[in-house]
């Protein structure tokens, strides 16, 4: 199984799963970047997985679904081209590429937003990003970190695509939220090296993310005491620092 980033828009991820033979689009936002992808590996698109209704993860769907086709998405959104909704709980069996995924309800970015994850493998759209977490343009913080907190609480070594590459920007925000952390600072260095050859950040993992990520770390005495927050729940520390973040 490969799994295949390709860059769309000015900054998202498109990701393609595929066994050589078939393959799978997660939110494919523009159909051009995955028609071009399976057209110079001979692939066979067998299914789509949506995560939320953003057009930059929907774009696609009508010009890649082809008659039959499966198109997984929220139960809770209304998208047009999904044929089999899903809701926190269910699972996604694909015979080819081989693929057995548990749906997770993550509201928060959206009302409806759902993540895949199976296989060692999470696709949570704009939930968690690497270093971050998505803006809250439908849910509430207590919905986010909720839904961070399942996603925290996955295998360490699961690994993370989200749908951006935001991780430069986000660690910035990192070093300002918990000025003492040397994981952060090690990883920072490593993504800005990755990023000045052109490459991905993604995946990461969950460990990493659990090590680095300030959303992941409402209990860190650093960030508190940045936030003047020491005695307070982690619900509200995880508020403020979303509030912070949105005027970064």
């Amino acid at each position: 199984m490969e799994i295949i980033p390709l860059p769309a828009f000015s900054d998202n991820y498109l990701w393609l799963i595929h066994d050589g033979r078939h393959a799978v689009a997660v939110d494919p936002g523009d159909d051009g970047p995955v028609a071009r992808a399976l057209d110079e590996r001979g692939l066979t698109l067998a299914a789509i997985l949506i995560t939320h209704h953003h057009g930059d993860h929907t774009g696609g769907i009508a010009a890649l679904a082809r008659p039959g086709m499966p198109v997984y998405g929220p139960a809770a959104e209304a998208i047009a081209g999904v044929t089999h909704p899903l809701a926190d709980g269910d699972r996604v069996v694909i015979d080819a590429p081989a693929l057995s995924l548990q749906v997770i309800a993550v509201p928060g970015h959206t009302r409806g937003h759902i993540a895949y994850v199976g296989e060692g493998m999470l696709f949570c759209g704009d939930t968690l990003f690497n270093g971050g977490c998505g803006r809250l343009f439908e849910g509430t913080p207590a919905q986010m970190h909720a839904s961070l907190a399942r996603l925290s609480a996955l295998p360490g070594d699961t690994r993370l695509y989200c749908a951006h590459e935001y991780t430069l920007a986000n660690l910035e925000f990192a070093l300002a939220a918990e000025p003492d952390n040397p994981d952060r600072d090690r990883y920072r260095e490593r993504c800005r090296a990755l990023r000045d050859e052109g490459r991905p950040t993604l995946p990461t993992d969950i460990a990493t993310q659990r090590a680095i990520n300030p959303f992941l770390r409402c209990d860190s005495p650093s960030l508190r005491a940045k936030l003047s927050m020491t005695d307070a729940p982690d619900e509200r520390v995880f508020a403020e620092l979303r509030a912070w973040k949105d005027r970064f």
